[in-house]
Order: structure tokens, then C-alpha cells, then sequence
């Protein structure tokens, strides 16, 4: 084992049904530092760390922990050797309560026999209080916003006193401030000697939090070195093995007449309260503001996921109802949702049938088969069209980075032909090569006539991609920009105006 080293994984291989996810990947984690792990969708990030963590076996290789040779079988097994993971995809009892989450495999007894309530309870509140985590521990978990679940899911990680925490795309989900709570998280772990494995596309985070960074590209080790020594273009080019020059692509696309026109939507279950505003034809109109603000109300609203309380929905000048998902895709809408695994995603079933699963009425023949040469001809296109990393159609979706999921979806929501596309999150966890490619492809949509609707907690991402941007305060819309004449900081004004 290396002097000084915490953690070190020697020449680990893992291979799947057609696939060779990892070939002789080796990474060294130092004691008391943060070494971020980068790469492309699909360059083995993950798949390496649930190889540490005992999700999956590897088929080559060594791991080494604290001077001892370890091959955890379990999660269960890993966690109690001192290895803990913060997932990228929140997997959590949402009809739990908070601290039954926390909790969970390891309840505090009394006697040895009966669970303690009051114990767990004390025990998640000192917790809280250590890391600043203001999340009420009785609070049902699907009552929460998905930050202020990813903070529990941290905590959690945190409580095992783990020797070595990997967070994998911890920020993905969070505003700017519980991205800052969070690295003052880090920071205290840091200083405590622990070692840590950070997960991330956000460059600036990277350069900002990291000690040593480790770049992945392809299923292999490409580099490692000391983030200080590194820039955000050289970065780029170890991950895409290219110069990739602009982080978005020309805005093409011209805006033309109204197609939409939305008036005081609320929400009847939600904190939306009142949205009003247009969407002509060919245009990217950008949602901008602070988490519970609203932003993905108005989608889910506009979309019937969720149960509208007053508004009026109007396209091309008809008021339309838009009642359920299933009215609203016959209407021409498609919704792209955050949350990829939950809402997104049929994980065990195939790339085809997650391809296909919201047009099935155009693959009927006589009215009652599916023709299965259209369906694959139409998923064949949706995976060049996308550039999907995947074996094949038959492939397992979740067998797949989260970055090809999302584009997966994305695919899908195209072959309905949709006139309005709503975007919630679309690049969430997806590395700046993709990013790309879904920029492009969000333009060419608007090119042809398409009108998007774009939530993003990332203002670069607004200010690069949109035409305008509406920006949401406390339930309701604060005010309107134009992306190609505002700032960032007046964009968090209007956010802050009504909190």
C-alpha cells in the first residue's frame, strides 16, 4: 500500500453482458483530503464506487482500506467497516418518517428488544444540530422538497463515523446555499481526517473543494493530479479526450408568434399561487429561482401531474385542460421530470420498451398488436439521435449511467412529437460533453418550431441556452428577463423578493 494512503483500489475490473465497465482502474484516497472523481456519463465513476461500497462484485483488482485488504459483499458490510455512499439517485422509505431513514437496519433499542423512539429521535436532533440540518425528524420523507432529502441522506451517511464517504453528484439537487452548507459539511469531515470521494460534472465545485482529482475516461484510469495544478480546460480535455472550446452551442433558433399562454395557475395541493406568461413558437423560455420557489409547480401544473387549483392553459388561443398526463401528451405536451429514477425511469424493463412507453398508440397494428420493427427502428433512432452509450435495446435501463437514462427519456418525449417540451433539470448529472449535446439538441427543437420551458437551478445554463428567463419568489412570479441583457445577480434578486 502506498505511504499515507487511506484508501487504494489497484487495477479493479468489472464487465457486464456486452459491456466492459471498468479495465484495471486504480485510485488512491489520502487521509484528511477531498479527491474528486470525474469522467464522462458512462466512464465507470460509479460503477467503480459501488464496487468499494459491495453494490457490485468486481471481477479484478484489490481494495485496500486503513492497511487492510477488503472485499465487501454488502452495503450493510461496508457501512460497518467505516465505507459510507451519499447515491446520486435518493433511494429512500418516502412514507417513513425522517428519522426511520436515518435509522433504518440499525434501530436504538431498549433491553435489546423493543425500538426506542425517543432514543432515535435524540439521537437524529444531535445529529442535525451537529451539521446545521434543519429537517424536522417526525417529517414523512415524501413531504420534503428532494434537497432537503438529499440532506438527510448526507446526515445519514455522516452519523457512521465513516472512514471514507463518497458523495456521488451530492449537489445536484441543492440551491447555492445548501451547496455551501454542504462544503462547510465537507470541510468539518476534512479536518476530522476523513477521506473523501467527490463525485461531480461541476467543474468550478471541483476546482473549488478538491485536493486530488482522478479523471476517467471510457471505463479506465486517464489521470490523477493535484487540483491546483489543474484548469477547467484541461479538465475538459482529459474527460472528452478534445478540446471542447464553448460550454453551449450558437443560439440559432428565433422566437416567432404566441403559441402559449398561461394565466394565474396555482396549485391546489402545492405552494404554486399565481404564474402568468407567454411562449411563442421556436422559443426556450428558462424558470430561475430559489428551491421552493414554485419552479417545478408550474411544469407539473402545466402538465396535470398535479391538480391544478385555478388558471387558465391556453394554446394557440383554444383554453385547454390539461387534467392528466394523458391529456396533456394528446394536447402536444411532454414533461421531462427531476427526479430520473422516481418519475423518469421503468428500471427493469429494456432501453425499447422505456423508449417507446408514452407512444404506443403509433405502433399499433389492426388495433391490436404492437409492430416490434417500429419499435426498434424508432429506439435505434433515439440512440443515434441521442448518442447513447448502451450494449443494445435490450439492455436494462438502470444498467445505465444516469446521464444515458436521461437522454433515454429525452428520446422518448421526441417520438411524440410533442409541440410544447417541458424540461425540468435536463442536464442533472449529466457531464459537460452530454451537456452539449442536450443544449444542441433543446436549440434544434426550438429551430423547428417546438416551445420549451426550462427549469434549471443552474443560471449559466439559463443564461446560455434561453431566450428569456422567468424568474420565481415564494409561490409566485417575481419578473421576467431577457437572458442576452441580465446577470446573475439580478436574477437572485427577483428570487429572493417574495421569501
Amino acid at each position: 500500500m502506498q505511504e499515507n494512503a487511506l484508501l487504494e483500489m489497484r487495477d479493479i475490473s468489472k464487465e457486464f453482458p456486452g459491456v466492459k465497465a471498468l479495465d484495471k482502474v486504480s485510485l488512491t484516497v489520502r487521509p484528511g483530503t477531498v479527491h474528486a472523481l470525474m469522467g464522462e456519463n458512462g466512464a465507470g465513476k460509479s460503477t467503480l464506487m459501488k464496487c468499494l461500497f459491495g453494490i457490485y462484485s468486481k471481477d479484478g483488482g484489490t481494495i485496500v482500506l486503513d492497511g487492510k485488504e477488503v472485499n465487501f459483499k454488502s452495503s450493510k458490510e461496508a457501512l460497518e467497516n467505516g465505507v459510507a455512499m451519499v447515491h446520486q439517485e435518493l433511494n429512500q422509505a418516502l412514507t417513513r418518517s425522517v428519522q426511520d431513514n436515518l435509522w433504518l437496519g440499525r434501530y436504538p433499542t431498549v433491553g435489546g428488544i423493543m425500538v426506542s423512539e425517543g432514543i432515535m429521535r435524540k439521537k437524529t436532533k444531535e445529529i442535525f444540530s451537529d451539521l446545521e440540518v434543519e429537517v424536522d425528524p417526525s417529517a414523512i420523507m415524501r413531504t420534503l422538497p428532494v434537497s432537503k432529502r438529499q440532506m438527510v441522506e448526507i446526515a445519514k451517511a455522516v452519523s457512521y463515523h465513516s472512514k471514507i464517504i463518497v458523495f456521488d453528484e451530492p449537489t445536484s439537487s441543492l440551491t447555492e446555499t445548501e451547496v455551501e452548507h454542504l462544503f462547510r459539511i465537507i470541510n468539518m469531515l476534512r479536518d476530522q481526517g476523513c477521506g473523501i470521494i467527490y463525485i461531480s460534472h461541476k467543474m468550478e465545485e471541483i476546482l473549488r473543494i478538491s485536493d486530488d482529482v482522478t479523471i476517467m475516461r471510457d471505463g479506465t484510469w486517464v489521470a490523477t493530479r493535484p487540483a491546483k495544478e489543474l484548469t477547467m480546460d484541461e479538465i475538459i480535455k482529459l474527460m472528452v479526450g478534445r478540446e471542447l472550446t464553448n460550454r453551449f452551442p450558437p443560439k440559432t433558433n428565433e422566437p416567432g408568434e404566441t403559441i402559449l399562454e398561461v394565466e394565474h395557475l396555482s396549485g391546489k395541493y402545492t405552494r404554486l399561487r399565481d404564474a402568468s406568461f407567454q411562449l411563442r413558437k421556436g422559443e426556450i423560455l428558462g424558470i430561475a429561482g430559489l428551491d421552493g420557489s414554485g419552479r417545478t409547480e408550474v411544469l407539473e401544473n402545466l402538465f396535470g401531474a398535479m391538480t391544478k387549483g385555478g388558471g387558465v392553459i391556453k394554446l394557440h388561443g383554444k383554453t385547454i385542460q390539461n387534467r392528466t398526463p394523458k391529456e396533456s401528451i394528446k394536447n402536444g405536451f411532454a414533461l421531462l421530470t427531476e427526479e430520473r429514477r422516481a418519475t423518469g425511469i421503468f428500471g427493469i424493463r429494456d432501453i425499447r420498451e422505456n423508449t417507446v412507453i408514452s407512444n404506443l398508440n403509433s405502433y399499433l397494428m389492426g388495433g391490436i398488436c404492437l409492430s416490434d420493427k417500429k419499435m426498434k427502428e424508432d429506439t435505434d433512432w433515439a440512440i443515434q439521435a441521442m448518442h447513447i452509450k448502451t450494449p443494445g435495446q435490450s439492455t436494462q435501463i438502470r444498467a445505465l449511467s444516469g446521464g444515458n437514462q436521461q437522454k433515454v427519456i429525452i428520446g422518448r418525449w421526441l417520438l411524440t412529437k410533442p409541440e410544447v417540451l417541458l424540461l425540468d433539470e435536463p442536464t442533472r448529472g449529466i457531464d459537460v460533453g452530454a451537456k452539449y449535446e442536450i443544449y444542441q439538441l433543446i436549440i434544434d427543437l426550438a429551430n423547428q418550431g417546438k416551445g420549451v420551458v426550462m427549469v434549471s437551478s443552474e443560471m449559466p445554463e439559463l443564461l446560455g441556452v434561453c431566450d428569456r428567463i422567468l424568474v420565481m419568489s415564494g409561490g409566485q412570479v417575481a419578473g421576467e428577463v431577457d437572458a442576452k441583457n441580465t446577470s446573475q445577480e439580478e436574477i437572485l434578486t427577483l428570487a429572493a423578493k417574495y421569501v
